[in-house]
């Protein structure tokens, strides 16, 4: 535990602390005041099994946690905040919520256990008081393109349920309203063994909602055959370019010896019965070298291995190979409603269910409120209380129909959440993961509300989180720190938010920083005019972005910001080039104008970083590569050798560091490889060194230490001390090369990644909520990056919330004036001066009250 200045306090100074709160104590508050005071008094009164009113976590380690200790207040909101990486999630996630979750699994039969995920125990000493764990985390949705927001809460189904019971003409039961649902018919005869045995025939049919041609997929789909393969060429000579589908690999040995054409010819010369084998042919059992194996065409096999999923799940050279292979159009029998003509032709005063779906939640709601029918009132209460849920939690703007694979991490939370809005649970544990995140100022009031709600009802609230308007409404707070990473693991300060501000700690010290209007702004160099734009809920949006400045472009969520960015300059880019000069072109009917682009766009969004244990800073942002090449020159030997994923690897544990031990249903155990001793690397390896170090100390060092290393002397490599400097830019010098990503909070990956990104040659930079999961300390660090950005000749163009990063723009685009049809109208254009001066919108309400105007 950290004293004011950040130091640890004496080891028996924290254990006199801990002891004297393990008094039987309570906490005393006015119901929904937020604050709270403890007091030590003694209840004799009380029942014993009303003492456990406190989590204890003693000697907590996960990660980088350095035997932490705390009590948390049950049915208390309680906050956690700090640096990015400080151990925030290790602590709330890693070891109460797991546990919790691991503990619940327990109860279950070992026959359940085995298909449940095994969750070991965290790396802590004592875990008492814990209750049942409900965690809403940034997790996006859905990887399925058949998901969609009414699939992932009960809205769809109440909906279907409505329909089948008061749609006319009637068609069938909620099955037959569902998109998920083929219709199918079977006739024949069947054998029924009662008394004398005698063939009867029987009919079957079961009525199913969904398109047949689009297989409720809502579009259909053309391929591009020359990204497929090259026709020049035969199967063994690499014809097919589909990702995974080399000739060395298994696709590659299962199409080159599947015997329904000659793997030696080019494809061009096929016939016309070999192409369709090739393309189309149904999956068929054939035998390859002594192997039974199933052959199935490649487009049928591009189909359910790609497109099945969420074409933004994919992964980055997936994804580009779909987009431009795969030709996506709306399904022409539905109109991509996906339902079938049946479900369409059932309604409820006018309206089908196709209809209800398509409708903005808030007028779906207002119409629910408007049906009587006194046959399905509990349907109809549980339905509208459910819409409501929506509008309350500020999503109203959503339809039911949207594809829940096109939520961002903070709608997605949010749609989480309101499954447990009207819960009868109590006494339970809700975890959060910065609910704030894509919210505007005028929308966290709300969220905080719900929080509150949540606690009243006798539930303990833990809540990961940095905006001061969250942490304000805190009735205990626990503050990690004092840096991140190895700097990080303790706990600075635990209190009240009154004790926090007067503690010292960084958090406590940027509390009420607010950050200032800049006197002046720079001239824009250019611009980008964009005219007409109707992507979502844009109503014909005009408007000119500058160039060579800080654009920021914000409103409520909802309001058409991502549609405006997202949906115009990529397509901009893509008609006038990468590269393209002044002047304007004139895309089709509601495409946008460009008028002057200089140098490409490089689109830094909030989609998920992937990788296994394996992947690290080095391999994920190209690092290594340099590294390992300069190892090899300096020693003679290939490059290749310093990979623990590649010949380099030791042969034990395979370059992993340890040894996995399955113990089916139970948690699996991790042991220290014993041949290598976690440096994953085989021994002969490590007798090459460059600057006196050998691979697996370059990984084990920091960022700082290893821009050092490589920046001067024997080791010297421009190429990785320039990625290290990129590193070093966005705050993340204390990170080690070889730590797994898997340990890397929510913050430390978006800024890996933008560091990543800034190695592009690029002219305009758009980023979506760079402040995500940033400390407010770190809030300003990220404000000089941009400054650089811009200093440097870029244009850098943010979608953001934060008011400090509006009042550090030099233009401010807001969008709304709401959310949703209430939104997609531009409502203020100018200097964040201008913006607080007429205070003629939300945001400028809200930022006239940040910088104290």
């Amino acid at each position: 535990m950290c004293g004011v200045d950040g130091k640890p306090y004496p080891a028996n100074a924290t254990q006199a602390g801990t002891a004297a709160r393990r008094m039987e104590t309570r906490m005393s508050m006015a119901p929904g005041t937020g604050t709270g005071t403890w007091t030590g008094a003694e209840s004799p009164a009380l029942h014993v099994a009303d003492r456990h009113e406190l989590i204890r976590v003693q000697g907590a380690r996960e990660n980088n946690l350095k035997d932490v200790s705390i009590e948390i207040p049950k049915r208390r909101l309680t906050v956690f905040t700090g640096v990015s990486g400080s151990g925030k999630s290790s602590l709330v996630f890693g070891t109460i919520a797991a546990e919790s979750q691991r503990m619940i699994n327990e109860t279950y039969s070992a026959f359940v256990q085995g298909f449940m995920p095994t969750l070991a125990r965290p790396e802590v000493d004592v875990l008492e008081g814990l209750t049942t764990a409900i965690i809403v985390d940034q997790r996006r949705m859905g990887g399925d393109a058949r998901s969609t927001v009414g699939t992932v809460t009960d809205a769809g189904v109440l909906l279907r349920i409505l329909f089948s019971r008061l749609g006319r003409p009637h068609i069938g039961p909620p099955g037959a309203y569902s998109f998920n649902v083929p219709s199918v018919r079977a006739s024949g005869a069947i054998t029924v063994e009662r008394g004398a045995a005698k063939a009867v025939k029987k009919t079957f049919t079961r009525t199913g909602g969904m398109c047949p041609r689009c297989e409720g997929r809502g579009a259909v789909t053309d391929f591009d055959l020359t990204q497929l393969y090259d026709d020049s060429r035969s199967i063994n000579e690499g014809a097919l370019i589909v990702p995974g589908y080399s000739v060395d690999g298994w696709y590659g040995r299962i199409f080159g010896g599947c015997g329904f054409f000659d793997p030696d010819k080019p494809i061009r010369r096929f016939t016309k019965r070999e192409l369709h084998d090739l393309l189309y042919k149904e999956p068929t059992k054939i035998k390859v070298d002594n192997v039974n194996l199933t052959y199935e065409g490649l487009i049928p096999k591009i189909q359910k291995s790609f497109l099945a999923k969420d074409v933004d799940a994919l992964q980055p050279h997936v994804r580009a190979f779909v987009e431009r292979a795969v030709i996506f159009t709306t399904c022409p029998d539905c109109g991509g409603s996906r339902l079938s003509e049946a479900a369409r032709s059932s309604k409820i005063n006018g309206i089908s269910i196709a209809d209800a779906c398509a409708m903005q939640i808030s007028d779906l709601a207002g119409w629910v409120r408007e049906l009587a029918e006194p046959s399905v009132a509990p349907l109809l209460a549980a339905l509208h209380h459910t819409l409501d849920s929506f509008v309350e939690i500020g999503l109203g703007y959503l339809a039911l129909d949207r594809p829940s694979g096109t939520l961002s991490g903070g709608e997605a939370q949010r749609v989480t959440m309101i499954r447990h809005l009207g819960s009868s649970l109590t006494d339970v544990t809700y975890v959060f993961d910065e609910p704030t995140i894509g919210l505007h100022p005028h929308d966290i009031a709300r969220m905080n509300d719900l929080l509150l709600r949540l606690r009243d009802k006798g539930n303990t609230v833990l809540v990961v989180e940095h905006k001061p308007e969250t942490i304000a409404i805190a009735d205990h707070v626990v503050d990690l720190g004092p840096g991140a990473g190895t700097a990080g693991g303790t706990v600075c300060f635990e209190g009240t938010v009154a004790g926090l501000r007067a503690s010292g700690t960084l958090t406590g010290r940027h509390l009420d920083y607010r950050a200032a209007l800049k006197e002046t702004v720079r001239t824009p160099t250019g611009r980008l005019a964009i005219r007409g734009a109707t992507a979502n809920n844009l109503r014909d949006v005009d408007v000119d972005i500058p160039l060579g400045v800080l654009v920021v472009v914000t409103g409520v969520a909802g309001s058409g910001k991502s549609s405006l960015v997202h949906g115009s300059l990529p397509a901009l880019f893509g008609s006038a080039g990468a590269g393209g000069g002044a002047g304007s072109t004139r895309g089709g009917d509601g495409e946008a104008v460009v008028g002057a682009v200089v140098g490409a766009l490089v689109s830094i969004d909030q989609t998920a970083i992937r990788g296994s244990r394996r992947s690290n800073p080095a391999t994920y942002t190209g690092l290594l590569d340099p590294i390992r090449k300069a190892f090899a020159k300096a020693n003679g030997v290939k490059p290749a050798l310093f990979s623990a994923n590649s010949e380099g690897a030791c042969p034990t544990c395979n370059g992993a560091g340890v040894i996995y031990t399955d113990l089916a249903m139970m948690a699996g155990v991790a042991t220290t490889c014993e041949q290598c001793e976690g440096k994953r690397f085989e021994a002969s390896v490590l007798d090459h060194h460059l600057g006196g170090r050998d691979i697996s100390e370059v990984l084990a060092m920091s960022v700082t230490e290893a821009a050092e290393f490589f920046g001067a002397g024997e080791a010297r490599t421009p190429a990785a001390h320039a990625a290290l400097g990129r590193l070093a830019d966005v705050g993340l010098g204390y990170l080690g090369l070889g730590q797994p990503l898997t340990t890397l909070s929510g913050g430390e990956r978006q800024r890996l990644k933008l560091a990543t990104h800034l190695a592009a040659k690029g002219g305009v930079y758009v980023l979506d909520e760079p402040t995500a999961g940033l400390h407010l300390a770190d809030v300003e660090h990220l404000l000089g990056l941009l400054d650089r950005l811009v200093d440097a000749g870029r244009s850098v163009i943010v979608v953001e919330h934060h008011q400090a990063v509006m009042a550090h723009a030099d233009w401010i685009i807001d969008l709304g004036p709401g959310a949703g049809h209430d939104g997609g109208r531009i409502v203020f254009e100018g200097t964040p001066a201008d913006l607080v001066a007429a205070r003629s919108t939300r945001t400028g309400e809200h930022l006239a009250a940040y910088v104290g105007a």
